[in-house]
């Protein structure tokens, strides 16, 4: 399945364009998860961590909940424990990896435009990939960690810029290109491959 597009009147200024898309974003992420084939957390079922296919590989004898391994060249999403609860504990595993490297991205943005963050959390989304409060609050997806690093930097590269400019002004832009020179890619990678880590961990 191909990017959604969209398709706006002549004349409507791309201000305007982002709010109606992020107006309308739960509407389309329900959208493509349904058309979308859902990809279950389970045994030999394969996860995207930091822009890497990793193979879910079980061990039900093992203890532990999940770690990072390789065999023959094959990057591997180990899961010890039961088998019903290798969903949850890959879901959870993940969402501590995602922490970390957010809590990493953000300290260093943050510095850099010497500005506090109050508070950092990781949640389920379904519209928005990162938020910031006016009192200094971040918060994001945590599926951010199946993207490439870069991706996850840019996102909370534009969260911490929103602390020194609560708009999407020119200047906004300027500064979160300038904390994360890649912005224009990673822009087109969420517009491009975003939806789909909704459908990754649901369904089975």
């Amino acid at each position: 399945m191909g990017a959604p597009v969209v398709t706006a009147p002549v004349g409507m200024s791309d201000a305007a364009l982002e709010r109606f898309v992020r107006g309308h974003a739960d509407w389309l992420a329900d959208k493509l998860s349904r058309q979308t084939p859902a990809r279950p957390f389970e045994d030999g079922a394969f996860v995207p961590v930091r822009g890497v296919e990793h193979r879910i590989d079980h061990h039900p004898g093992r203890r532990g909940t999940m770690w990072l391994d390789e065999d023959d060249g094959q990057p591997l999403l180990c899961v010890a424990g039961e088998e019903q609860y290798v969903a949850r504990r890959v879901t959870d595993g993940l969402k501590r990896m995602a922490r970390a490297d957010l809590e990493a991205s953000v300290v260093r943005h943050a510095a850099a435009v010497n500005r506090t963050v109050t508070s950092l959390k990781v949640k389920e989304t379904r519209s928005q990939w990162g938020s910031c409060t006016n009192k200094g609050a971040l918060s994001f997806s945590w599926r951010l960690i199946m993207a490439p690093p870069f991706v996850l930097d840019y996102v909370a590269a534009h969260e911490v810029a929103h602390l020194v400019e609560h708009n999407h002004s020119d200047r906004f832009w300027r500064l979160t290109e300038k904390l994360a020179p890649q912005t224009p890619e990673a822009c087109r990678w969420l517009k491009q491959q975003g939806p789909h880590l909704f459908t990754i961990g649901t369904g089975g």
